[in-house]
């Protein structure tokens, strides 16, 4: 029996006591749950040697894939997923780690921007292989065309929350 059996059986129950109930909406987004929880829990284990943990890796990540290295918080928040008031705790860990600096606009105190320290960008080094390593595995089961297409899919399922 998949892991996943279980909550599909569920899903049976549920529907038998609501037949409105819709099965492949739900089953979708519990499946997504489910990976969520797996990539999130694979991707911890290996950040773990670093004094990381995935919230701090995406904040990282975020700022590794800007130009200069560097974003405004509200920026990093859209870019990260992040609520500002989260965005706010991780930064000022990763702050206080030495992997990230603050620093204020001279034409506007309100501003801040947040940039890869040089340790930073030595632990991002450090870790990337192993992160490569791992989105390998976690899409190992789908060939190129089907992420592909799994991608064009997830995308059209996130705009509708737009809507």
């Amino acid at each position: 029996m998949s892991a996943f059996a279980p909550t599909e059986a569920r899903l049976d129950v549920t529907r038998a006591k609501y037949p409105d109930f819709p099965r492949g909406p739900a089953v979708l987004v519990r499946l997504i749950k489910h990976l969520f929880k797996e990539i999130h829990d694979e991707a911890n284990a290996l950040l773990r040697p670093y004094g990381l943990n995935h919230p701090e890796y995406n904040i990282l990540m975020m700022l590794y894939g800007s130009p200069d290295n560097s974003m405004h918080p509200s920026a990093l928040a859209d870019a990260a997923g992040e609520k500002s008031a989260n965005i706010t705790r991780l930064t000022t860990q990763l702050c206080e780690k030495g992997y990230v600096a603050r620093s204020g606009s001279d034409a506007d105190r309100r501003k801040v921007t947040l940039t890869l320290t040089p340790e930073g960008l030595a632990l991002i080094d450090g870790f990337l292989p192993g992160i490569v390593t791992l989105l390998h595995k976690q899409t190992r089961n789908l060939t190129a065309g089907e992420q592909d297409q799994l991608e064009v899919l997830l995308k059209k399922m996130l705009a509708g929350f737009g809507e």
